[in-house]
């Protein structure tokens, strides 16, 4: 039997909605040095994505996108044990966004954008993010702009908009 459609939606926004607050709870409970990849698989579920360090270890990546403003990376150690976790989203990181920049590298400094979208017109792909805004009314989204020729960065802007 096919649920109907707004109960779906509701469903998806109890669930969305409740994402932070598993977070909050789930990342105090993960200790860098103690917590193994096990345990923080069993917090936090499957990674979006690993990224590969040239040492061999590995990034697993968290993004709370498109509905949350929060990615987060968690680091371990050749022996599997969380070195470092934080969550990228920040001001610092969006400064470390250059033109030169390749989506990889983009990537793996902010996680999975929330959206693409390419404009030929301007002959570039845009990756969104939505991060932390001022006023509660308003949405704000950290944009990365990549030319489609290159693939590289050209330039990042930033966007507001009304809420509802």
């Amino acid at each position: 039997m096919k649920l109907p459609t707004w109960i779906n939606a509701a469903a998806s926004a109890l669930i969305a909605a409740a994402l932070p607050a598993c977070d909050a709870v789930n990342l105090q409970e993960i200790k860098p040095g103690l917590s193994t990849q096990a345990e923080v698989r069993a917090r936090m579920g499957q990674p979006g994505f690993i990224h590969w360090n040239n040492d061999g270890t590995a990034t697993w990546e968290y993004t709370r996108q498109p509905e949350g403003m929060t990615c987060y990376m968690i680091s371990f150690g050749l022996d599997q044990v969380v070195s470092r976790m934080e969550q990228v989203l920040t001001e610092a990181n969006f400064a470390r966004v250059t033109p030169g920049l390749s989506k990889d590298d983009v990537r793996r400094l902010l996680g999975a954008p929330g959206k693409k979208q390419v404009f030929d017109n301007f002959n570039e792909e845009v990756w969104e993010w939505r991060i932390e805004g001022m006023p509660p009314m308003e949405e704000t989204y950290f944009g990365v702009h990549f030319d489609l020729s290159h693939g590289a960065v050209k330039k990042t802007s930033r966007r507001v908009q009304q809420r509802g």
